[in-house]
């Protein structure tokens, strides 16, 4: 399995969910866990993914997130989750 994490935050506002779901589906790639919290109006989200059988590389999708992020309002990023796992192994 590929596994990709992708982080947003920003301001709270209604669609970032939806946005960003619609956004990985569009490139089939399958939401494993999602975890989301908003504290004094400022959301944070979480998701690990698999891309797998994404239809686009991994650059292709951190462009569109990065344009997804301008329209929201909030700053999206996907990164493979083999750098987490490293970081905490030591």
């Amino acid at each position: 399995m590929k596994k990709v994490v992708v982080t947003v935050i920003g301001s709270d506002r209604v669609g970032i969910v939806a946005g960003v779901a619609a956004e990985l589906a569009k490139y089939n790639v399958n939401i494993l866990d999602i975890s989301q919290t908003i504290l004094d109006g400022i959301f944070n989200m979480t998701l690990i993914c698999d891309m797998e059988n994404a239809s686009a590389p991994l650059q292709e999708m951190q462009d569109a997130f990065e344009k997804l992020g301008k329209e929201l309002g909030v700053e999206v990023r996907a990164q493979l989750a083999d750098i987490f796992y490293a970081m905490h192994r030591i």
